[in-house]
């Protein structure tokens, strides 16, 4: 099948929606599917990158086409786009942006939407009652059951069964085995040896980087080292002014995706802090109610023990199999599961088990088959306004 897909993200960078933009479009590609990736072309940068720079970035093998396209404005980018994809004649078009969901049903193509938060703005509610009822060929797939609830609590988005699919972020499971154990993996990053406890991922508010620096402060005696993988760098040079005086917690700075893996391979646990409201890289806030990290999945397949906020969205993937569960900012709670841990490698071991078991259900090609699957089908009957 010939798609063409359309973000908004800038690429490269490192920011999660282009980062999930990349690894749910390259899914796509290594499903056999030919697969072009419609991008706005960025004056900040220029150059547009070859396959080898982004496959190295990104963590990809199977290539795909990009297409950088410029625009007069973020708006005009989503119908530039979608005429661009229209010349290129696809089966299907598969879209982040609202407007260019909407804009392509009116060019009469077939239609998939993702959608990771509530519609945004004062106009983005107006975009989706569009999309929820515009007649065409389409389906919307959302990353939680607690955004589809959400979506229909506040929008009446009455949907057939067939046209919305729950589609949880994924992992590559294959890109996580044979990881070395902690010592190994601390031994080649050139980190201390110690128990250490790692958290990956952007410092922006509500990630509990404050919980992260308290809990290293509390192991400073023990001997138990923090590492903090991942930030922007104006991030990380101010939490590490800020922290100067603790010594046994490290930022790295950013990690490219390829590496990613064996940075979370060197923890013998891995955290989850969050807080009841996430920080996004554009500075607004969503609730943490409807939200699925990466990072989740990842950590799975790395098969360490995690250590999360016991947030209801967290538990459509985790449960206590695989995971701890602590109420966000209870720094005491979370001091005394880590140290439970830390003293209680077999049940470590038993989490670290599940977890990899587990990870095995949210591949990337697997997620790009389920959004796929039965679709283009019929067209949908006209849905009604709420």
């Amino acid at each position: 099948m010939k798609i063409v897909a359309i973000s908004g993200s800038q690429v490269p960078s490192n920011v999660a929606n282009s980062l999930q933009a990349m690894k749910a479009v390259h899914a796509l590609a290594e499903l056999g599917h030919d697969v072009t990736l419609i991008v706005p072309f960025s004056e900040q940068d220029t150059s547009e990158k070859s396959w080898n720079e982004l496959a190295a970035y990104y963590g990809l093998k199977q290539e795909f086409h990009m297409e950088y396209l410029p625009s007069a404005s973020r708006r005009l980018f989503f119908l530039a786009a979608v005429r661009r994809a229209k010349r290129l004649n696809p089966d299907l078009l598969y879209v982040w942006p609202l407007q260019s969901a909407v804009l392509g049903l009116m060019n009469g193509l077939p239609v998939v939407l993702e959608m990771h938060d509530l519609p945004g703005g004062r106009i983005g509610p107006f975009w989706f009652g569009y999309f929820r009822d515009f007649k065409g060929k389409k389906r919307l797939a959302v990353i939680t059951q607690a955004l589809s609830e959400a979506l229909t609590e506040r929008y009446g988005a009455s949907f057939r069964s067939s046209d919305i699919i729950l589609a949880p972020n994924g992992v590559e499971p294959e890109r996580f085995e044979n990881l070395p154990k902690p010592q190994e993996a601390r031994q080649a990053l050139q980190l201390p040896e110690a128990p250490t406890v790692v958290c990956t991922g952007h410092l922006y508010s509500g990630r509990g980087v404050e919980l992260f620096i308290e809990l290293a402060e509390t192991f400073q005696q023990s001997g138990v080292r923090f590492l903090w993988a991942g930030g922007r760098p104006n991030d990380v040079e101010m939490w590490k002014t800020r922290t100067a005086s603790v010594k046994n917690l490290t930022f790295s700075g950013f990690v490219p995706n390829s590496q990613l893996p064996l940075y979370q391979a060197a923890g013998d646990i891995l955290l989850m802090p969050y807080g009841n409201e996430i920080g996004i890289s554009s500075g607004a806030g969503h609730s943490a109610a409807i939200s699925s990290p990466m990072k989740m999945f990842e950590y799975l397949a790395t098969g360490r023990p995690i250590v999360a906020s016991n947030l209801p969205v967290f538990r459509e993937v985790l449960d206590e199999n695989n995971a701890v569960f602590c109420p966000p900012d209870a720094l005491p709670e979370w001091k005394s599961v880590i140290q439970d841990l830390l003293d209680n490698p077999t049940k470590r071991e038993k989490l670290a088990n599940q977890a990899r078991i587990d990870a095995k259900k949210y591949s990337w090609t697997e997620r790009a088959r389920r959004i796929l699957e039965d679709f283009p089908g019929q067209e949908s009957p006209r849905l009604p306004s709420q």
